[in-house]
């Protein structure tokens, strides 16, 4: 490996650990974000659209969380395919084995529980029927989203890895 090479290496490999601690801080100052801003909006508001603006503070820690989680993957692939990575390679092939914990790097559970919470007060402030079919599609949407971002994700090492290994110059 040349000097420019292990420094590439390094910094990636310096970028992904940063980004996934991140990715965990991003996660639990959004949620304390949205929790707050939640109780303030049920305390303040009394309309069924107040809901909306904690539902978009959810979105965009999930989306902030999500961006960060593709990025440490896309990476990941990069150094497996570039620099032949070791690390990479093991992790991409061990998967998870019949029996073993399942993680969720995405957190997508707990955005999916944080939703119901969310669309709770609609359901105490009497909507009509308009604003019961809106706040509660922006939910929907939101849900949706969670559901295609985590099923995406499953699928991203295998594609990063074969788009890397299309790009990979010859040496």
């Amino acid at each position: 490996m040349t000097p420019r090479e292990q420094e590439e290496y390094s910094a990636l490999r310096t970028t992904i650990r940063e980004r996934g601690t991140a990715r965990v801080w991003v996660f639990l100052v959004g949620i304390i974000s949205w929790a707050a801003v939640t109780t303030a909006a049920a305390a303040l508001a009394s309309t069924p659209l107040a809901v909306l603006l904690p539902l978009l503070v959810l979105a965009a820690t999930f989306e902030a969380v999500f961006a960060l989680h593709v990025g440490v993957e896309r990476l990941g692939r990069y150094l497996q395919v570039v620099h032949g990575d070791g690390w990479e390679q093991v992790a991409m092939a061990f998967g998870r084995p019949a029996g073993a914990i399942g993680l969720d790097a995405l957190f997508s559970i707990v955005f999916v529980i944080a939703t119901l919470f969310n669309f709770g007060p609609v359901l105490v402030t009497n909507p009509i029927g308009s604003e019961l079919v809106f706040v509660g599609g922006a939910h929907l949407l939101f849900v949706l989203r969670v559901i295609v971002a985590r099923a995406s994700a499953a699928r991203q090492r295998g594609v990063d890895l074969a788009r890397f290994q299309e790009l990979k110059p010859e040496r």
